[in-house]
């Protein structure tokens, strides 16, 4: 049951009220950001809650259960408050938010209502939604080991152990050529197979997009050109010139770590788990292998 402080309580029991709701967003390397729906700033706990940014919560959904329930922020676009380089970057990735229900003409007098993690975040032009999720959410994921055929490890982490500042995993490349809102001809990968960063990870180093990541769709040489095509389209346009770095792809294969990384001794799958058609599949008298001995 949630405490509703004595001075609010009166407050809310009066024939008028002042209240106005704050959301404090507390991202993973430090910076804290308030914001409120009120038409004034609003201060309290060391946060400045700015008004004017366009803020504004959905109903809140709680229900009885284990299920999962969750609401969504909504907010404008801008340099001063969220801008879309840093959504893009994934600096608000599983950021903390708390929304607090505050008398506005006296901000000590106020509650926590909710608080929960940023989770799916929605661009709409000009706009974005931000999904937030609550501590029932945390009962959704996976937790230990999955026993699985393919690797489960991240490319490059403690687990896997490969080094991708390596130059046969890294390189450093410009773009040459925009054919696409995400394809692109590039030049510095000339040295590099095809296919080798398909599914790797590109970081604009130069250019509108500085700073920002997004994941490899497919890498192809063809006729001596490169070409990259990514997941997402980049929130800025890109223009010839612009550099980056690319780190190579992973497929979680069995077969790719032993020919592409040399790295079998870490990986972390199982690749002779039989998989579902063995498991449900059955003898047939007369077909190979069906003598009596042990399969292999």
């Amino acid at each position: 049951m949630r405490n509703v402080p004595e001075g609010l309580a009166a407050h809310l029991a009066g024939g008028a009220t002042t209240l106005c709701n704050c959301w404090r967003i507390s991202r993973k390397d430090g910076v804290v950001q308030g914001f409120t729906d009120h038409d004034e700033n609003i201060s309290f706990d060391g946060t400045l809650f700015r008004a004017g940014t366009g803020f504004e919560g959905t109903e809140v959904e709680s229900r009885f259960g284990l299920a999962a329930t969750g609401s969504e922020l909504h907010g404008a676009l801008s340099d001063e408050s969220i801008s879309e380089n840093d959504l893009v970057s994934g600096k608000y990735d599983a950021a903390r938010v708390e929304l607090f229900l505050v008398d506005w003409s006296n901000a000590e007098s106020r509650m926590l209502q909710r608080s929960g993690d940023i989770g799916e975040i929605r661009r709409e032009g000009a706009a974005f939604a931000v999904e937030i999720r609550g501590l029932a959410q945390q009962l959704d994921q996976e937790r230990g080991r999955i026993f699985a055929s393919s690797c489960d490890a991240d490319l490059g982490d403690a687990r896997c152990k490969i080094d991708l500042d390596a130059p046969k995993f890294q390189a450093s490349g410009t773009v040459a050529s925009v054919e696409g809102a995400a394809l692109f001809r590039m030049t510095g990968l000339d040295d590099y197979e095809d296919d080798w960063f398909t599914r790797g990870k590109l970081v604009w180093s130069l250019g509108a997009n500085e700073g920002a990541a997004v994941e490899i769709k497919t890498h192809r040489v063809e006729e001596g050109a490169v070409s990259l095509s990514l997941w997402q389209t980049p929130p800025n346009l890109v223009a010839p010139g612009d550099a980056f770095v690319v780190t190579a792809g992973c497929d979680k294969r069995f077969e790719t770590c032993r020919a592409k990384f040399a790295n079998t001794l870490n990986f972390r799958g199982f690749p002779h788990l039989p998989g579902n058609d063995f498991v449900v599949s059955y003898a047939v008298p007369g077909e190979p292998g069906n003598d009596g001995t042990p399969v292999r």
